[in-house]
């Protein structure tokens, strides 16, 4: 297991965070006149951070077995950097926030940068994606620092499957955080499930119980030909139709609506949401599909995401070229910022591509997951 990772020397720990006051950074405390927008006119609203790129596991949709290179420490965006990109992203817009990794809380002191970005006026929804091998310690730390939501990975409820694809017999680990989590008060809590042929895909109802008992919000996601290219392949896809056939042999399962916000759930995320109804008992759940190969989202994306060296992503299928740390580090102002995220998105294309394989893998790890 990793030891859980300090952040750089300027933010090794919360006690060394630098003060809000004491920031050299633009305080103007307004939004841009124009809307931040891609090349294909999609209001951008929701940043992904990805705090670092260390994972303690190894599954299989995400890192080979032997792991990646991961960046040396001074090469990752500090806690300070972080705070600046939020403030300038929410000049042009942007309103929800998630932390993401590789797993996130191996970062030391992420409560801090909880609390420092819960206080930037204009962040609406401050979530975090996780693990959640770490949570149980510090999940209502979290929840005091102003985080609003939590997304849980579990692909499987076996401890076998479970450690198959993880590759870490962690299991217990990730119930422990979920139940955590709950007490801390966090609602809704979402699950999020990578459906692989022949390892989970058995499992579907199981989670869908699981999901019913615990209150949590589960969503089913495709696999994509993202991090691995000697894994992923078409027999090891499952589409999200072959799914729902899948729980319509238990469950009564309603064709897929809307997307977060319009089903009245908070996030803003990719999955389109049906209800699946437990036929023996009548108790229903809300589930969502993500479905990035078989139902292309492209169309209502609405993210970007900043890779945990600094890097702005503008799809997720296409490594980025815009270094925000350089400019940061070799002095850019705030509107200089602004002004290369503008022009960095207004290149962004209309897909991922996926379906042509014009597109370039890289670990998820690096991506931000």
């Amino acid at each position: 297991m990793l030891s859980t990772l300090d952040s750089d020397s300027r933010t090794a720990n919360d006690s060394e965070l630098v003060p809000v006051e004491d920031l050299r950074l633009s305080r103007r405390g307004r939004a841009s006149a124009e809307p931040l927008v891609d090349g294909q006119a999609r209001v951008v609203k929701y940043l992904r951070f990805s705090v670092v790129d260390r994972c303690n596991l190894r599954c299989r949709y995400c890192m080979p077995a032997e792991g990646v290179t991961f960046a040396p420490r001074d090469a990752l965006l500090s806690y300070e950097e972080i705070e600046r990109l939020t403030r300038v992203f929410v000049r042009l817009g942007v309103e929800s926030v998630r932390l993401t990794g590789g797993e996130p809380l191996l970062r030391k002191g992420l409560t801090g940068l909880v609390a420092r970005l819960a206080a930037v006026p204009g962040v609406r929804d401050l979530a975090l994606s996780t693990n959640a091998t770490h949570l149980a310690p510090i999940a209502a730390e979290l929840r005091a620092a102003g985080l609003n939501r939590i997304n849980v990975s579990i692909d499987s409820l076996d401890r076998a499957t479970f450690a198959d694809v993880a590759r870490k017999d962690v299991l217990g680990r990730v119930l422990k955080g979920l139940e955590a989590a709950r007490e801390a008060g966090f609602s809704p809590i979402k699950l999020n499930a990578v459906v692989l042929r022949d390892k989970n895909d058995h499992e579907l109802g199981d989670l869908v119980r699981f999901a019913l008992d615990g209150g949590y919000v589960l969503r089913f996601i495709e696999y994509m030909p993202i991090g691995l290219d000697d894994y992923w392949s078409a027999e090891s896809h499952v589409t999200i139709t072959e799914m729902m056939t899948r729980l319509r042999t238990d469950f009564d399962v309603s064709e897929m609506g809307d997307f977060a916000e319009d089903a009245g759930l908070a996030g803003g995320g990719p999955a389109r949401y049906a209800t699946v109804r437990e036929r023996s008992t009548g108790r229903e759940v809300r589930v969502g599909f993500i479905a990035a190969l078989s139902r292309n989202f492209c169309s209502t994306c609405n993210r970007v995401r900043i890779t945990a060296q600094g890097t702005l992503q503008e799809c997720l299928a296409f490594p980025g070229q815009l270094s925000l740390r350089d400019l940061m580090r070799g002095g850019a102002t705030d509107d200089a910022l602004e002004s290369a995220i503008r022009s960095s998105l207004a290149a962004k294309g209309p897909g991922h591509l996926f379906e042509s394989g014009a597109f370039t893998y890289q670990s998820m790890s690096v991506t931000g997951g």
